[in-house]
């Protein structure tokens, strides 16, 4: 099977929770390239994040906290650097990252990454599936990991942790697009066209895939 020749650190620690504190959406440009880490029975099953969104406040309609504070979106309120898992469609899991100061619900959606390590634990996760699709939108990434509603809450900044985000390699603002965010069609201007979503663009070139 085919492995990722990118060069990884696996002594690489978890970000801090001050890395998350910052305004969210530079937090979604600056999460690219990082790498996200589950650790299941032991084994490491890593990815190079390369797509994210930001979701800002209970004033931006596209977000979960538009309405206020609830028992779903409660984790969101919390300390940066949380993990806030939501159930969606009745049928898959997303995973976003607590950001801004703690009390002001604000996330990055993760909503893909290139698989590193554990290989074949993603596969045996994305039967039937190519490569290309195992981990390329939010959902597929938590089935791929196996991310769920046990890992609502947990921190992001430790590498006990089941979960955690470390360091990876910067990506240069050439390669890095920003658009409008994906499947908010419902919710109105501006906040439909906010180019709060951040892609890596040349992943051959950026992490040699």
């Amino acid at each position: 099977m085919r492995t990722s020749p990118f060069v990884y650190n696996t002594c690489m620690t978890s970000l801090p929770d001050t890395f998350f504190a910052g305004e969210v959406t530079e937090v979604a440009r600056n999460l690219l390239g990082k790498r996200l880490v589950r650790l299941h029975m032991g084994k490491r099953i890593s990815g190079i994040i390369i797509e994210t969104e930001a979701y800002r406040g209970e004033a931006d309609l596209a977000c979960h906290a538009r309405s206020g504070k609830t028992e779903r979106n409660a984790v969101m309120y919390g300390r940066p650097g949380c993990a806030y898992v939501y159930f969606t469609y009745g049928m898959h899991w997303c995973l976003n990252a607590v950001c801004g100061p703690e009390g002001f619900p604000a996330a990055v959606l993760i909503r893909a990454i290139e698989p590193q390590e554990g290989m074949d634990f993603i596969a045996a996760r994305r039967t039937g599936r190519p490569r290309a699709e195992w981990c390329s939108g939010p959902a597929r990434v938590c089935k791929a990991l196996e991310i769920d509603r046990q890992l609502n809450g947990v921190t992001l900044c430790d590498d006990e942790s089941p979960l955690w985000i470390e360091d990876g390699t910067p990506i240069a603002d050439q390669f890095v697009k920003q658009t409008p965010r994906v499947g908010i069609s419902h919710s109105p201007e501006p906040w439909r066209s906010k180019p709060w979503r951040y892609v890596v663009t040349n992943l051959e070139l950026e992490l040699g895939v």
